[in-house]
C-alpha cells in the first residue's frame, strides 16, 4: 500500500527550482555548473569515504557527483525531485555502465533510507530549495540516515553577511554575470534564485545543524559572501 502524503507536507517538486524540470536547461547544465565533483571526491576519501562506502547523493542532479563517486565506493543512492534530472543521470550512468548505483526520485523531506546507515551523505545546491523551517527538519532527517560518525557534506547558496549588506552584497552578485547566457548563468537566473527560492544566511543556518547534532568539522565561505561550504559529522 501506498504511504499517502499528508495535506501539510511541504511539495518539493514546486519548490526545487521551475529550471530544474526544463530539458534544455537540464541539457546544458553540465556545461553551466562544474560541481568539481573529483575533488570533492578526493576530499571525502581524505576524511574516511572507503571503498565499501555507502554514500547518499542528496540533489544528485545530473549526477556529477555519484559519477564521480562511485568508482571509490560500495554504493550510492543519488537521489533528486526532478525526473528530468534524473533521466539524464541514468542516461549517463548506463553509458558509463556503472552498476553500483541506485536512484530515487525523492526529496529531503520524502527520501527514506533503506539497509545499512550511510557513511557519507554529499549535498550540493538542494537544500535552499527549502524554507528555513523545513530545512531544519530535512537536517535532522539526514542525521538520522547516518552512522555513528558518519559524514555531511554540505555545499551551497548560503549568505554569510548581515542583513545591513544584503542588497549591496546580493546586488554585485547578480552584476557579476552578463544579461545573455553564453555558457554559464545569466543574470536573470540569479536574480531569479534570491528572489524565488531560499538560500539562508550562515548565522540561521548553522545553529540549524549543531541542533541536528552535528558537529561542524569545517566552514568555508566564498569573499563574495555568496556560498558556503562544511564538513558536518554526526555523532
Amino acid at each position: 500500500m501506498t504511504e499517502q502524503t499528508p495535506g501539510w507536507l511541504l511539495d518539493e517538486v514546486a519548490v526545487a527550482g521551475r529550471e530544474n524540470f526544463d530539458p534544455e536547461h537540464v541539457s546544458r547544465y553540465d556545461g553551466k555548473e562544474d560541481g568539481a565533483a573529483a575533488e570533492e571526491v578526493a576530499l571525502l576519501g581524505d576524511l574516511g569515504l572507503a571503498q565499501d562506502s555507502v554514500v547518499i547523493d542528496l540533489g544528485a542532479g545530473t549526477g556529477q557527483f555519484t559519477l564521480a563517486v562511485a568508482p571509490r565506493c560500495g554504493h550510492v543512492v543519488a537521489v533528486d525531485v526532478s525526473s528530468v534530472m534524473l533521466d539524464r543521470l541514468r542516461a549517463k550512468l548506463d553509458a558509463a555502465a556503472v552498476d553500483n548505483v541506485e536512484v530515487e526520485q525523492a526529496g529531503f523531506l520524502t527520501y527514506r533510507h533503506r539497509g545499512e546507515p550511510a557513511d557519507v551523505i554529499y549535498s550540493r545546491l538542494a537544500l535552499h530549495h527549502l524554507p528555513d523551517a523545513w530545512k531544519a527538519v530535512a537536517l535532522d532527517r539526514l542525521r538520522g540516515m547516518l552512522r555513528p560518525r558518519g559524514l555531511l557534506r554540505l555545499v551551497d547558496v548560503v549568505y554569510s553577511f548581515g542583513p545591513d549588506e544584503a542588497f549591496d552584497r546580493l546586488e554585485a552578485w547578480c552584476a557579476s554575470v552578463g544579461d545573455d547566457i553564453v555558457g554559464g548563468w545569466a543574470r536573470a537566473e540569479l536574480e531569479e534564485h534570491v528572489r524565488d527560492e531560499h538560500s539562508t544566511f550562515t548565522w540561521l543556518l548553522e545553529p540549524m545543524i549543531r541542533r541536528a547534532g552535528f558537529e561542524i568539522e569545517d566552514a568555508g565561505y566564498s569573499g563574495d559572501g555568496i556560498w558556503a561550504q562544511y564538513v558536518l559529522r554526526a555523532p
